[in-house]
């Protein structure tokens, strides 16, 4: 794909390419050069997007099964085909290091292959016996599940491939057209996406549109009232606005955290303190930061407090960073300089405020330095808010009743990471942290794309993770059959 200034990447129209009249500018954080030039839809556009999206809806749901998994599947062996060129594009966009947007391309052709296999045995129903009272004899009741309607789906800038790929490929899964919005910084791997899709074959025109939208114009698409549901991943203050603004749609919120590694007592050997370290060192980092279930807060025993401490410093400091492009760096810029501009103030409020600044604190135009904080006050702004950038700082407990506390005095509730070899303390921490994923013996940051992901309190609603997020795009309806000899 090559874009020019006078021919910008086209969007995807109910599965054609189109243009419109006006474009929008990719940059590079890195090096702040024009990466490419996007054309925007017009209102009319988007008009006509929709419109298909709601007249495709009922032959699109009634597509057979082996269909829609073979055009799923084709998008995954694409995607693997293509993988380096669109993790370099990803880097581009984006300034995630090549490494981990290579990651990001594996993640989304398992998010693809794994909806190719759940289109073929979604929805086989349930059937139930009705003549366990007499009122039911001769009756059966069969369940299967049923598109509320044509999706809009609202991505994020951090993952612009694969938190694409987990709106899109369970909606086409399960036959439901879908309106993406990519994220404005980050909207040309959806776009390559888009390309995929058009080598498919077998959906109704109107099955999918990438429209590369301006923010400003996003309200008008979530109030439509022909897209019924909403899936939106970014920050909780746009997710409640929009639950807020449609209460009467199925909306699905995907939203932030801040994220707590606990380190217990028992995990105290030498090798267990280096492993919880490269591990809460790595994630806390990895994409900049720039993960909700990047590690934000480590809450440590105290009878480990201090030998962690040592090591997570030791290997903070070696991350390396610098050119994303480059498959050495570990940790490139954040998505702006906006963005670590606002890293830098929460990092300096929290140091006027009392917390010891142990590594890092410097930024370099949109690169902020991976950084540790100690003795975080409670009045600290990243005591309580989603750092989204390379910061991470360590709070001293005493045993798992104060540790677990601590992890569930924050509004977020999306993953904690729990380093303990007590299978007791680890079934107590499932059932008493307030999260939506407990990661025992590793960081918050795991997930595999086909579990089921998601939080709750400020970190959201509903779940993605292939099949979870088939189901929330579905509900369930009940035929009953009268006359029967059972």
């Amino acid at each position: 794909m090559t874009s020019t200034a006078a021919a910008p990447y086209a969007f995807w129209l109910a599965g054609r390419p189109a243009t419109g009249t006006d474009s929008l500018e990719v940059t590079n954080p890195w090096d702040g050069s024009t990466v490419a030039a996007v054309s925007v839809p017009t209102g009319e556009q988007v008009e006509e997007a929709v419109a298909a999206a709601a007249a495709a809806q009922r032959d699109f749901a009634a597509t057979p099964a082996h269909v829609r998994a073979a055009a799923l599947d084709l998008v995954a062996r694409r995607l693997g085909e293509r993988a380096e060129e669109i993790a370099r594009l990803i880097t581009a966009e984006n300034g995630k290091p090549v490494k981990w947007a290579r990651g990001e391309v594996g993640r989304a052709v398992s998010v693809f292959r794994w909806a190719a296999e759940e289109a073929r045995r979604f929805n086989s129903g349930e059937a139930q016996r009705l003549d366990t009272d007499p009122g039911g004899v001769g009756r059966l009741a069969l369940t299967r599940r049923f598109c509320h309607g044509p999706v809009l789906g609202i991505a994020p800038f951090n993952f612009p491939l694969n938190l694409v790929a987990h709106k899109v490929a369970p909606a086409l899964a399960v036959g439901a057209p879908i309106i993406l919005k990519p994220a404005p910084a980050t909207p040309l791997s959806a776009l390559v996406l888009g390309e995929i899709l058009a080598e498919t074959s077998g959906l109704p025109a109107g099955a999918w549109s990438v429209l590369p939208v301006p923010n400003d114009r996003m309200a008008e698409l979530v109030a439509d009232p022909r897209l019924p549901v909403i899936s939106f991943t970014g920050s909780d203050t746009v997710g409640h606005r929009i639950k807020d603004a449609v209460p009467r749609k199925h909306v699905t919120l995907e939203l932030g955290g801040n994220a707590a590694a606990v380190v217990l007592a028992d995990w105290s050997s030498e090798q267990d303190l280096e492993w919880a370290a490269a591990r809460i060192a790595t994630f806390a980092n990895y994409q900049g930061g720039q993960s909700c279930i990047s590690v934000q807060r480590v809450i440590a025993d105290a009878a480990v407090y201090d030998a962690l401490l040592e090591k997570v410093v030791t290997k903070v400091r070696a991350q390396v960073t610098g050119d994303p492009s480059d498959d050495a760096t570990d940790v490139g810029p954040l998505v702006d300089e906006a963005a670590a501009e606002r890293v830098a103030r929460w990092v300096d409020d929290a140091v006027a405020k009392g917390a010891k600044l142990l590594t890092g604190g410097d930024r370099d135009g949109a690169g902020y330095a991976p950084t540790v904080l100690a003795e975080l006050p409670g009045d600290a702004i990243l005591a309580s808010a989603e750092a989204f950038g390379p910061v991470l700082s360590l709070h001293r407990v005493n045993g798992a009743d104060e540790a677990f506390a601590a992890v569930n005095a924050s509004r977020y509730g999306l993953q904690a990471g729990v380093f303990t070899h007590d299978l007791q303390l680890a079934f107590r921490a499932h059932r008493e942290l307030e999260v939506g994923g407990v990661i025992v013996g590793d960081a918050p940051s795991y997930r595999a794309d086909q579990m089921p992901y998601g939080g709750v309190k400020d970190s959201g609603n509903g779940r993605e993770g292939v099949r979870y997020a088939m189901a929330d795009y579905t509900y369930e309806r009940v035929l009953v059959l009268t006359g029967l000899d059972l």
